[in-house]
């Protein structure tokens, strides 16, 4: 039976890019939604800062598969580029090595060539075997994971059939998967570093990921024009317009229940809140644990779902200009797995990391004063380990490393042109954005622990609480948190029409 959704209410807990897509999406079905953020504006780690002249984007940087974002205008009849313009970022990014070699990433397939023939004659046929791969793994996981919002394993296997599913490359790792087709080195790196996109290991993440390649090269990498932050604005816009009801410095502290459903939610200031559907774009572990209450054998049940890394963000002003610097950049380690054990096996901080570094006034100069540019950096590091606690010592002891290793590579006296700083731990990420022990993209992807699956986005003990954002299928990233707010929208009508 066809449910009225204009009787029903949904509160949705959390404004950033996951719970946006959602009460878009909800709203544009008919239904009553109340947004609720906890803090001062909408967007979630998708946040912005100014600071003595210069903008600073305080989180994602990299904009992929546009038309997901998309989707949400048109199928309410409005047109994206009327409410947010973007543009094209080439090349797609620069890859620095320790011993001079530079290679960038670009969309022209004849310059692509040209650059990877400095690593060798073999390197360029080598990449076009690896990108049929990556392509084959894509296309596989748009037509299931992504269009169906496929949850679970057997869901998968269900939707696939157990052949299919095959096609996954499902008993090797990422680093297996690019070893298939590649020698160099250099290039290992480089597409093993793909795995930043979900802030995993790709010697324990699963060949699947491999797919992350295919989907930049296929859609292409993008750049907000006036800031990443401006799609936070649209989304919030487009939100407004089609009667959801938005309220910023509105903390929820409880989700309510009564047997198996969730009744209200509480906010900090008393308030109660009666909802027939809550969506939650709070993590899930810590939404269980603040929200619901949930008992230790419960929680002790989500721990496949570790939290993804976290990061050092290091957002400097600098009074100079480096020419040398694409809007993308890698550093890498001289010794990648020795990095990334670090981080994800040993939860401390790498001797020698990988930095991605993003130079945004390559491309939007008006975000700096003349004369000055936005250098970004983000070294990869442990999420919030209680056991192996970092101190505050350790993190400024990485932020030397990382600007010694920079200025050595070739970004001379960057400390010198510092003229502003903002510096974030995971302390600090958790604190904003109450992310799972500070993870930045939500649960590892790691096919021992969790075959690369996040948590489900239905509750299994509340038959009307759903979860948006990187710690839920389909992941992390800008495009897969805005897709988790349709696909649970798709879940929410089907449930209701079952009914």
């Amino acid at each position: 039976m066809k449910q009225n959704n204009n009787n029903q209410t949904v509160v949705v807990i959390g404004a950033g890019l996951g719970g946006l897509s959602a009460a878009i999406s909800l709203a544009a079905e008919g239904f009553q939604v109340e947004l609720l953020e906890k803090n001062d504006k909408v967007g979630g780690k998708l946040n912005i800062l100014t600071q003595d002249g210069f903008t600073f984007d305080l989180g994602p940087s990299i904009l992929t598969m546009p038309h997901v974002f998309e989707t949400l205008f048109t199928r309410v009849g409005k047109n994206m580029a009327d409410y947010v313009g973007i543009e094209k970022v080439e090349p797609h990014w620069r890859n620095f090595f320790e011993d001079g070699t530079v290679i960038d990433l670009c969309e022209n397939a004849d310059k692509q060539r040209r650059e990877l023939d400095k690593l060798g004659a073999n390197a360029a046929a080598e990449f076009e075997r690896f990108m049929a791969y990556s392509r084959k793994l894509g296309s596989e996981t748009e037509a299931g994971y992504f269009a169906k919002g496929l949850d679970t394993f057997w869901e998968l296997i269900k939707f696939y059939g157990p052949l299919r599913s095959l096609n996954f490359d499902v008993f090797r790792s990422m680093d297996q998967g690019v070893r298939r087709f590649i020698s160099d080195p250099k290039l290992v790196d480089i597409l093993n570093y793909f795995i930043k996109y979900v802030g995993s290991s790709p010697y324990d993440a699963p060949a699947l990921m491999n797919l992350l390649p295919y989907i930049q090269y296929q859609y292409g990498l993008w750049y907000v024009k006036g800031g990443m932050y401006g799609m936070a604005l649209a989304m919030e816009k487009l939100a407004l317009e089609l009667g959801v009801k938005i309220r910023v410095d509105a903390e929820v502290v409880e989700i309510q229940t009564q047997a198996s459903r969730a009744s209200a939610v509480v906010l900090r200031n008393g308030e109660v809140l009666a909802a027939d559907i809550v969506v939650s774009n709070m993590e899930v572990i810590p939404a269980m644990d603040k929200l619901l209450h949930s008992s230790a054998a419960e929680l002790k049940k989500m721990q496949r779902f570790e939290p993804s890394c976290s990061g050092l963000v290091l957002h400097l002003g600098v009074n100079r200009i480096y020419p040398q610097l694409a809007h993308h950049n890698f550093f890498y380690s001289d010794h990648p797995r020795q990095h990334f054990d670090a981080v994800f096996k040993h939860h401390r901080l790498s001797d020698d990391p990988t930095i991605y570094l993003v130079a945004p006034c390559k491309t939007d100069p008006a975000q700096a004063p003349a004369g000055c540019e936005i250098i970004k950096i983000l070294p990869h590091i442990p999420h919030i380990d209680p056991d192996k606690p970092l101190t505050p010592e350790d993190y400024l002891a990485l932020r030397e490393r990382v600007l010694i290793k920079l200025e050595r590579m070739g970004l001379s006296d960057l400390r010198q042109h510092i003229v502003t700083e903002e510096y974030w731990t995971p302390l600090d990420i958790q604190a904003k954005y109450y992310s799972n022990q500070g993870s930045i993209y939500g649960v590892v992807a790691d096919r021992f622990k969790n075959l690369g699956f996040k948590a489900p986005q239905r509750s299994s003990r509340f038959s009307n609480l759903y979860f948006v954002g990187g710690s839920v299928n389909p992941g992390g990233g800008m495009p897969m948190v805005t897709l988790s707010g349709q696909l649970v929208g798709d879940k929410i009508l089907a449930d209701l029409n079952a009914v």
